[in-house]
């Protein structure tokens, strides 16, 4: 029997302007149909029939505004995305249907020879006006960004490299004899940053995701963040210790949700991130480190009034974090500040304070992938209300409070957050504990992974998808 239709007519707020628009919701089921029939049926009307865009944007010009990627699109279409009008197809189209047309559309991106533009030579703000330059090119998936002086910065990439760009240039060779990583999933070699005594101690910091049990049969060896620090002398990782390493039983085979940022605060205390690797009520349990935020001292050794010392793991300092992959210490006030990825919906802000519980996965503001509730509550006594939070999620990934004289309007209140799915790097007016604005300040350039500051305070923004750091530089305010 073929599938009757009831049409609906829709008002829509879409760019500013309300519009009506008709579609057609399914009374009865039936196998998918042809991903191009579907497309013409359900979505030419906003994005053309050639998929170039009409009330929408085009579909083939290599830029996906709401997330690039199967996974992306999909949920897009099937739950809509409320704010800009675009209505669910959930009660419309079956997930066969939905999965016909992301595959029409990936098929005519292609044919189409569709591929991600560079970023605008120049973008404006509402502050100022910024040149943006590629600064190193053609990497393979870097992931964090630091700057030992204002000449040399250092660039991990996730399969396991630690590059160096010099006088911007980036350079061929890694650094060698920097540690085996396991890069599986979303695990690899992650963070680095630079001791606050670098200048006199010479100490660097990396995390990755490191396995043991390496040669097992027919099963994957267990995983965990591990930290290690040592020095680069000509061009060799040299003096490595290990600073942080899990209990190998808490170790897991999950390949996901690993965190990891390092940062340092002015009181000498080193805090790091770990992601709650898939086991989402682990988060809550203080025996295990995953889902959690920890702090140690630069060497290793814990500090002997961290919260949970009597009842779980002496390193850690929160609880309840899913999976936090940007930290910052605000350069003036000493607070840690954190941002971590929520599941469909509920990205957070986060004040990181000694002993506080952050809820995952008690509270949240998300829903799982396939839209189901992982909880009924958003709020409850004893765990804490987020600063912000996206919904949907953006996908937040490295974060950094703005320091340097170049954008001399940002002063010490500014934060950058970067958004991997949005592939954006918004800019947060913060006041104490409140976020009085956000300012998109680069889109679509690629799904961006770390931000970081050179000493004079240029912003160079990693990005994945195409690989590369971008350089922003002030030209004029506005």
């Amino acid at each position: 029997m073929k599938p009757t239709f009831v049409k609906l007519t829709i008002l829509s707020l879409i760019g500013g302007t309300f519009m009506l628009f008709s579609c057609s919701l399914k009374q009865d089921s039936s196998s998918a149909a042809d991903g191009n029939e579907l497309y013409v049926k359900y979505c030419a009307t906003c994005h053309g029939t050639d998929l170039r865009g009409g009330m929408s944007k085009s579909l083939l010009d290599g830029v996906w505004q709401f997330g690039d990627g199967r996974g992306y699109v999909t949920r897009n279409i099937r739950d809509g995305i409320p704010s800009l009008g675009m209505p669910s197809f959930e009660k419309t189209l079956t997930q066969d249907e939905i999965e016909s047309i992301v595959d029409y559309l990936y098929e005519a991106e292609a044919a189409a020879g569709a591929k991600k533009p560079d970023p605008p030579a120049m973008i404006e703000t509402l502050d100022y006006e910024i040149e943006t330059k590629i600064w190193a090119d053609n990497m393979h998936i870097p992931w964090a960004i630091v700057f030992l002086n204002k000449d040399t910065a250092l660039v991990t990439e996730r399969p396991g490299s630690l590059r160096m760009v010099v006088g911007g240039k980036l350079l061929e060779d890694p650094v060698s004899g920097t540690p085996e990583v396991l890069h599986e999933g979303q695990g690899g070699l992650m963070d680095v940053n630079i001791d606050p005594a670098y200048a006199s101690n010479g100490w660097i910091y990396l995390s990755y995701s490191h396995a043991i049990e390496k040669k097992l049969v027919n099963r994957r060896p267990p995983a965990m963040t591990r930290i290690v620090r040592g020095r680069i002398r000509d061009m060799k990782w040299t003096g490595e210790q290990v600073i942080y390493e899990a209990p190998h039983k808490t170790y897991r085979t999950t390949r996901h949700h690993y965190g990891n940022r390092i940062v340092f605060d002015k009181k000498g205390y080193l805090y790091f991130s770990i992601g709650d690797r898939g086991a989402q009520d682990q988060a809550q349990d203080p025996s295990r480190p995953n889902g959690k935020i920890h702090r140690i001292y630069p060497d290793g050794s814990i500090p002997d009034d961290n919260p949970f010392m009597d009842e779980g793991l002496p390193t850690l300092y929160t609880l309840g974090n899913r999976n936090p992959q940007g930290i910052s210490v605000h350069p003036v006030t000493d607070e840690v500040w954190a941002v971590e990825h929520g599941p469909l919906g509920g990205d957070e802000l986060n004040l990181i304070r000694k002993g506080v519980n952050y809820g995952w996965p008690v509270i949240t503001y998300g829903k799982n992938y396939d839209g189901t509730i992982i909880t009924e509550f958003i709020r409850k006594e004893g765990y804490e209300q987020p600063i912000l939070y996206w919904k949907p999620s953006i996908a937040v990934c490295g974060m950094e409070f703005y320091q340097g004289e170049a954008f001399g309007r940002w002063g010490d209140n500014y934060l950058l957050v970067c958004a991997l799915k949005y592939e954006e790097v918004r800019l947060l007016n913060i006041e104490r504990d409140r976020v009085m604005h956000q300012e998109v300040i680069l889109k679509n350039a690629g799904r961006v992974r770390d931000v970081g500051m050179d000493p004079e305070g240029n912003i160079y923004v990693v990005v994945n998808e195409p690989d590369r750091v971008i350089k922003l530089s002030p030209v004029a305010e506005r």
